[in-house]
């Protein structure tokens, strides 16, 4: 088991504080939902545990060590990370595009065999095979989020960090995705951290749910416990209700808070 952390986390882009004093850490072998309402600090919060962005105080640590001191190919092959508006530059077939999850395992010669089945087996898992020919230019949203998802899945990661990998999904996608989360964290020992909107999602895939609010964890424990009607109406400022479904528990929204 191994841990990815962030403590006494600061970040303030221009006159707004995004983090305020967070700390959280993370343990392989669990699917973690960051909820929270718009700009609570979610995105900022996962490139900070990416290491793409150094907190203004504070560190972030994978096993202990500064991720701040580790070099970029050690980081990417720890952690896979998956953006919230991922760009495509260029009009490449799919399967190259999740070729270029290998990155930090590829030598002088290019892909190896060993490169070739994890693009291979990524595809799979992301249920893009079908179109590994096609220019992603021509994908759908839907399909392009997939593919992306599989290039992330390409480089094999420990860690598995996504902003909003369910938007744009159809619901048998988004319930594919989930199930390959959660599939990854149990089968895997992965540790997986995704943002989300949805909360009925967070209640459905997650072992484990941070709530973000102004900066500031509301919340960090069980789906249940995290996602009661006095956390969400704290956070969202949202009237609510937990009710048991044919699928477990549900959220009832009934309005805003009054």
């Amino acid at each position: 088991m191994t841990q990815l952390a962030i403590s006494n986390a600061f970040v303030r882009l221009g006159e707004k504080q995004v983090l305020n004093n967070v700390s959280a850490a993370f343990e392989t072998g669990q699917v973690t939902a960051v909820v929270g309402p718009n700009g609570a600090g979610k995105s900022t919060l996962l490139t900070c545990l990416t290491g793409l962005r150094k907190p203004d105080q504070g560190q972030a640590t994978l096993n202990g060590e500064n991720l701040f001191k580790m070099s970029a190919r050690q980081r990417a092959r720890s952690i896979g990370y998956l953006p919230q508006i991922p760009e495509v530059a260029w009009a490449i077939d799919v399967r190259t595009l999740v070729g270029l999850g290998r990155t930090p395992y590829i030598g002088a010669r290019g892909l190896s065999t060993a490169d070739d089945t994890a693009v291979g087996a990524a595809m799979a898992r992301a249920n893009v095979t079908a179109f590994a020919g096609r220019s992603v230019t021509t994908l759908s949203g839907g399909e392009r989020a997939r593919a992306l998802l599989a290039r992330a899945l390409a480089g094999e990661p420990q860690w598995l960090l996504a902003d909003e990998p369910l938007a744009g999904l159809d619901p048998g996608h988004q319930l594919d995705a989930g199930d390959l989360f959660r599939r990854m964290a149990r089968e895997q020992d992965c540790g997986v951290i995704v943002t989300l909107h949805d909360l009925h999602m967070a209640l459905r895939i997650a072992d484990r749910v941070v709530v973000l609010a102004e900066g500031r964890i509301f919340a960090d424990d069980t789906p249940v416990k995290a996602l009661s009607p006095d956390i969400l109406a704290r956070a969202y400022g949202i009237q609510s209700r937990l009710q048991e479904g044919e699928g477990g528990p549900m959220i009832e929204i009934v309005g805003r808070r009054a």
